[in-house]
């Protein structure tokens, strides 16, 4: 206790010296902090564009069918399933979907394209699937026969609203499938693949005409928040209790994406690194500073009984305090400004519109380790880097010392 108050009587001797190191490691707090609150708020919103707009959080499969994909790899009573993720905490939606491969054609033009059937109405509750429709109207709640074209599939058949359009592929039974459409809206999904590539039905009409009454290919299932994904997985691979069928969280299904994004996170640990030295730097400079001018009030101590482990403590104890003190002041400005940013954000220079969203502003986003990493940062590095100065205040020898002016 002795020491501390030595220290906290020692840090305001200096003022001046002390509000510098103080603001070094203020700064380096706040800039991390929001650094981190920033990068956390753009990631983030780019992963919930790409699973809760898309993709989903989580995905549920026949074991097997995402390495190999097949019309025969179903799931079957897929409704009991739906009722039991209903009941489960976290589960905001979830849509089932059909898949299918199959040549689609408008007058003379063809193409091969991806056949997806979808129910609207949770397509629409889970993905805003209406929200995507640039041109012509969404399903209607009924099978009756409508198709939506990938806006660039729309392009490569020059298929306009109301035309007629025929699929034709092969039915699970080995018949040929093959059926009348209209085609009533045109999507933009915000993926150059799925819009050359995706034609959607009526779940209902797409188990029709691929002879999979009941059964689908995959449920996508979004969660409440983003950060609950993955114990929100574990929690429905218990609950359904199912060996034969699979489920994967978002980091799984899209790897490439999960992986591109790690790789660009990193980025912001060079950051830190450098906030890191900087204040290393700072606090090195000024400690050492301190002890060499204070070197004869050091040798005093020394010369009245003061251990030399004491003193190393002291000089310890003193650059813990000022890296305490510019921690608080840090939080007390980073976290308004984080907060008003994750509200309001930051106008961009041109919006954009993906997959029926539309973004206008960069968003920060106030979380734990935007705090807790910065926080320790500065105390570890403070204090690291104080151990060098430490030492040779430990090591003064008292009598040379007190013939220091």
């Amino acid at each position: 206790m002795l020491t501390i108050r030595m220290a906290w009587r020692n840090i305001f001797r200096q003022k001046r010296r002390t509000i510098l190191t103080v603001l070094s490691m203020f700064g380096g707090f706040a800039l991390s902090a929001i650094s981190i609150g920033w990068a956390d708020g753009t990631y983030n919103r780019i992963i919930e564009m790409f699973t809760r707009n898309r993709l989903g959080h989580i995905q549920i499969h026949a074991q097997g069918y995402l390495d190999k994909p097949s019309l025969y790899k179903k799931i079957d009573d897929y409704e009991a399933i739906g009722e039991k993720l209903e009941s489960l905490n976290g589960v905001e939606s979830w849509t089932p979907r059909l898949y299918a491969a199959g040549l689609v054609s408008v007058g003379e033009k063809s193409s091969g394209a991806r056949i997806v059937g979808i129910d609207p109405r949770r397509e629409g509750a889970a993905i805003n699937f209406e929200k995507k429709v640039i041109e012509g109207k969404a399903f209607s709640q009924e099978p009756s026969g409508e198709a939506i074209l990938g806006k660039d599939l729309a392009t490569s058949l020059e298929a306009e609203i109301a035309d007629e359009l025929v699929i034709v592929s092969q039915a699970a039974d080995g018949s040929i499938a093959n059926d009348l459409y209209i085609v009533t809206g045109i999507i933009e999904s915000g993926n150059a693949v799925d819009d050359r590539t995706s034609l959607f039905l009526h779940l209902e009409d797409a188990q029709k005409l691929f002879v999979l009454e009941g059964s689908i290919h995959e449920i996508v299932v979004i969660a409440n928040k983003l950060d609950q994904v993955s114990q929100l997985t574990d929690k429905i691979q218990a609950t359904l209790s199912d060996d034969d069928l699979e489920v994967l969280p978002w980091q799984e299904f899209a790897r490439s994406f999960y992986t591109a994004m790690q790789a660009d996170k990193q980025g912001a640990w060079i950051m830190l690194f450098i906030v890191i030295l900087i204040v290393a730097i700072g606090v090195l400079n000024t400690v050492l500073m301190t002890v060499l001018e204070r070197t004869r009030e050091y040798g005093v101590l020394r010369a009245m009984g003061t251990r030399p482990y004491q003193v190393f403590r002291l000089v310890i104890c003193e650059v813990t305090i000022m890296a305490i003190i510019g921690i608080i002041i840090g939080f007390g400005l980073s976290l308004p400004i984080n907060y008003i940013l994750s509200q309001h954000g930051i106008a961009m220079p041109e919006t954009f519109t993906y997959g029926g969203i539309e973004f206008t502003h960069y968003y920060s986003e106030i979380n734990a380790h935007s705090y807790y990493i910065p926080a320790l940062t500065v105390l570890l590095s403070a204090t690291i880097v104080s151990l060098f100065p430490a030492v040779k205040a430990a090591r003064i020898a008292p009598a040379r010392a007190m013939r220091t002016h």
